[in-house]
């Protein structure tokens, strides 16, 4: 029988290559789990690919294993990749199909087990980042509450009419489309992209889908399109700034427990009173994020920029309808 009990790593910062990522059990050097999986690796021939760690360390997408314990592995860790292994074989009908708690639970796990790789090496730096992870209380209990949440994975459970995300899911459109991978995420911001092929997944993970309302209308636009992977790169960039200037912390709360419960329910409040949901909206700022994932294209801010209050995009025309783009033009 599952125990329907949370585990909770921070408190006493309980991040080690001793620890099982997800329930917290003792583990040994051997009992380790890939944080990008094996099928994803050997999909797109990512085992040897370089990422930049925060305190300037290189790893591979195969070097990056996290400690899971072999319960959580065989039980909870493979059959979520497997199932989603299965669902991208038919590429945006299958992973429209799944369960959006599916891919929250699959992105986070991604997400978790990057950013406690960070926490593990802060305390064995190779050059100690400018603002450790664990020396920030604020971050450390945004972390807390989606570990909260991640918790899916392994306990049962059920959230109250939420969604811990905002998730969306854009199709490319073949015709200069080069990439058949990419990743994107922003530890402390929370927002995450991974491309697969001629889909592409864009998330931001503890906003209760508050920035996918936000953009639900843009989002609408795109739905049945096929993007250029420039007008990719802008919707992403949007993303990614709702989710800097997003303002709270989702707080997560666990129903108490009867005896005859075969799950844990979770609520959540928003504080919404004392803090604004999104800090103000700035043009200069906006177009930072644009410029940075339009680099591919060789687009600089001051082209963005080069309209007064109008900053250049294309996804929308001037009656803020999808531009229709086959080809990149600068």
């Amino acid at each position: 029988m599952t125990e329907l009990k949370l585990y909770d790593p921070f408190p006493n910062m309980q991040f080690s290559e001793k620890h099982c990522f997800l329930c917290g059990a003792h583990t040994e050097p051997e009992n380790r789990t890939p944080v990008f999986a094996t099928w994803l690796q050997d999909r797109y021939n990512l085992r040897d690919k370089e990422l930049l760690m925060l305190d300037k360390s290189v790893s591979t997408y195969g070097e990056l294993t996290i400690p899971c314990c072999d319960h959580c592995h065989t039980h909870h860790v493979i059959p979520l990749e497997e199932e989603i292994a299965k669902a991208t074989e038919t590429g945006l009908d299958g992973l429209q199909a799944l369960e959006p708690k599916k891919l929250f639970q699959w992105i986070g796990k991604m997400y978790y087990g990057t950013l406690i790789t960070e926490l593990i090496k802060e305390a064995d730096p190779l050059i100690m980042p400018q603002n450790p992870v664990s020396e920030n209380p604020k971050m450390l209990g945004k972390f807390r509450e989606f570990f909260k949440v991640l918790q899916s994975m392994r306990v049962p459970m059920e959230f109250s009419d939420f969604l811990p995300c905002s998730l969306f899911i854009l199709e490319v459109s073949p015709t200069e489309d080069e990439l058949p991978f990419e990743y994107q995420d922003e530890l402390t911001t929370m927002a995450f992209s991974i491309k697969l092929g001629p889909v592409v997944l864009v998330c931001t993970l503890l906003d209760n889908g508050i920035i996918g309302r936000a953009l639900g209308k843009l989002y609408r636009l795109t739905q049945g399109q096929q993007l250029h992977p420039v007008q990719v790169a802008e919707f992403k960039a949007r993303v990614f700034y709702a989710a800097y200037i997003f303002n709270v912390v989702p707080e997560y709360f666990e129903r108490p427990l009867k005896p005859e419960d075969t799950h844990i329910i979770l609520d959540t409040i928003i504080d919404d009173v004392t803090n604004e949901i999104f800090n103000p909206w700035e043009l200069t700022a906006y177009a930072h994020m644009l410029e940075e994932m339009l680099k591919p294209w060789d687009i600089r801010e001051s082209e963005i920029l080069a309209e007064p209050g109008k900053p250049l995009s294309f996804l929308l025309d001037e009656q803020q309808n999808l531009k229709p783009m086959e080809h990149f033009q600068k």
